[in-house]
């Protein structure tokens, strides 16, 4: 580069020394009229001043085309597909009318920004590029209003996933939709298209990415107006707000630049299950400030408190035992809450929805909405409380109890509930017995009555003991039939054999069912056969029965005592057969103590 240059310089010199001294130098001109040929052979020769000089011409009038810096054009000509741009350079650079297309009303003479592409292309031209031009320029100018906070222009060009694309200076910037405005932004629609104010938040120059921010420029607006307003702020002051957000707990309020908070139990004096039932987004309204923090960051709305207590408003004659109608608005398991009017609500206790002592859950009665009419049992205006009840509206079932339900009598109860120790029988609504778990059954050992029968199932029951003042009714299942073990004294009574099957091998024992309700247990000694061996399971034999109790339904019983009670008849038959051998051949008293000796070995077991 530095060799091309100086050539130029030589032969513009040595085109001076033909020059008068006094006369400008025109570089174009000089260039024109100069002799090559002579230079290159030395027959020209050029003095070192005029070298200098025009040097100095060049560097002044003419752009180094290869370097990369942005330098201005102006317009000379305009084809259909180019334009013609002199930038004062050995020749003119062409540049797309592409290039131009943000510029429609490109013309003859109007200067633009350029960037050397292209040095000399295949013909020789000078190629220029005005988009290069304006991208380095835009960055200069998009560093410089990041490091200055300056304000720029932008035109939004389309939204995006999260925000919004915006020019600034011809490069592509985001927005973020939360950097938009103050508020939160559910059209961004209405933004497209528009020229707006932005401030450069943010740049990457490595990904060449570009952060702008409008919600700045508000916030900088706001931060004054809130100071002037937090300044004035005092609790119980009316304010005019804006609905600038609603959540589940509460709405956010737009004070002018300040925002407050009104929970949700601070919108209405009655029971509301969304703030959106309430407020509108972007509506109005009149606030009084209940609270604020030391700082005034935090301040506390009120929107209800504008309003009368609705108790202050509550009838004067009404009282306790007066009817009241209502709707259920809140179900909890020990109760539900009725709004008896506007902000006023009475609980009515799960225990007051029934008669029955049998407490259930309050779903059970009633559900949220339904229109019921209660009684009132108590009312505090003071502490603003009352409670109300429904079973109150009818009769108490326990009034004439002893001549629907007389001891002895029989009736058909649904199973409603389960404890380890019986079943709750409801006769009626209000009416609950309860069956003790020995009166199930005359026959079974249940050790939970969810083994005997399932809730909803329906019993016959015999009505064992009444008790009007505890209202306790106290019933039985079992009594409504005859006690098999009655009949079982006199089947299974001792001594008597049966034939069964071994059921299990239990401790000490074994099982043996000889039918639906009698199992007898043989205890270990008494599964031993007549061979020395034991009874196994599932093997069937013959068992006597050596212990029957009725009062605790235990049956005992004994394989053993078969075979030894007919080899004690056996040892009984031989004796009286001896005595009588021995009273014939009058046998010496050894030999008959011999006899007998051995005879009483064979009873004991031991022959």
């Amino acid at each position: 580069m530095a060799e091309k240059k100086e050539t130029a310089t030589e032969v513009e010199t040595k085109v001076d020394a033909h020059t008068e001294p006094q006369e400008q130098v025109n570089p174009e001109q000089f260039l024109a009229d100069f002799n090559w040929h002579n230079y290159e052979e030395g027959i020209d020769p050029v003095e070192d001043t005029k070298l200098e000089e025009f040097e100095k011409l060049v560097a002044e009038n003419f752009v180094d085309t290869l370097n990369d810096e942005v330098v201005q054009g102006e317009v000379i000509h305009i084809s259909d597909r180019d334009a013609i741009i002199d930038i004062n350079a050995k020749s003119e650079g062409v540049i797309s009318l592409n290039e131009f297309r943000y510029n429609p009303g490109l013309k003859v003479g109007d200067k633009v920004e350029v960037l050397i592409d292209i040095r000399e292309d295949a013909t020789g031209q000078l190629v220029l590029s005005h988009r290069k031009a304006r991208i380095i320029k835009a960055w200069d100018r998009v560093n410089n209003a990041h490091d200055t906070g300056e304000i720029v222009n932008g035109f939004v060009k389309c939204r995006t996933k999260g925000g919004m694309i915006v020019d600034v200076f011809g490069i592509e910037a985001f927005l973020p939709g939360s950097q938009i405005d103050v508020k939160p932004i559910r059209d961004y629609d209405q933004y497209v298209n528009k020229t707006m104010e932005f401030k450069v938040v943010k740049i990457n120059h490595e990904f060449k990415n570009v952060v702008v921010s409008h919600k700045a420029l508000i916030e900088a607006d706001i931060e004054i107006q809130k100071k002037e307003i937090i300044g004035q702020l005092e609790k119980g002051q009316v304010l005019e707000g804006t609905v600038k957000n609603i959540t589940s707990y509460g709405v956010f309020m737009d004070l002018g630049g300040v925002d407050g908070l009104i929970h949700i139990t601070d919108l209405s004096w009655s029971r509301i299950n969304h703030p959106s039932e309430t407020v509108e987004l972007d509506e109005k309204l009149n606030v009084v400030i209940l609270d604020f923090d030391e700082n005034k960051s935090r301040i506390q709305l009120g929107l209800k408190q504008l309003s009368k207590h609705p108790w202050e408003a509550l009838k004067e004659d009404l009282k306790v035992g007066d009817n009241v109608k209502g709707k259920v608005v809140v179900i909890a398991d020990y109760g539900a809450f009725i709004e008896v009017a506007e902000g006023v609500e009475g609980l009515i206790h799960v225990s007051e929805m029934s008669w029955s002592t049998h407490l259930r859950s309050a779903q059970d009665f009633v559900t949220v909405g339904d229109e019921i009419e209660a009684q009132i049992l108590t009312l505090d205006r003071e502490e603003r409380k009352m409670s109300l009840g429904i079973k109150q509206l009818s009769q108490d079932p326990w009034t004439d109890i002893t001549a629907k339900y007389p001891l002895s009598s029989k009736h058909t109860g649904v199973v409603r509930n389960f404890t380890n120790f019986g079943v709750f029988v409801e006769l009626e609504e209000g009416i609950d017995g309860l069956i003790y778990i020995s009166d199930l059954s005359w026959t079974k050992k249940i050790k939970h009555p969810s083994e005997f029968c399932a809730v909803g199932d329906k019993l016959e029951v015999i009505v064992l003991e009444l008790d009007v003042e505890g209202r306790k009714l106290s019933l039985g299942h079992k009594q409504t039939t005859e006690n098999p073990w009655n009949v079982y004294e006199k089947d299974f009574a001792l001594d008597t054999s049966h034939k069964g099957k071994i059921e299990e091998i239990v401790d000490k024992g074994a099982t043996v069912v000889f039918n639906e309700d009698i199992v007898a247990f043989i205890p270990s000694r008494h599964l031993e056969k007549e061979d020395g061996t034991k009874l196994k399971k599932g093997e069937e034999s013959e068992f006597k029965i050596i212990e029957f109790n009725k009062e605790f339904k235990r049956v005992v019983a004994s394989h053993t005592a078969i075979f030894r009670e007919e080899e004690a008849k056996i040892v009984k038959q031989a004796v009286k057969k001896a005595e009588a051998a021995a009273a014939e051949a009058k046998p010496t008293l050894g030999d008959a103590n011999d006899a007998l000796q051995a005879l009483k070995d064979k009873m004991d077991g031991k022959a």
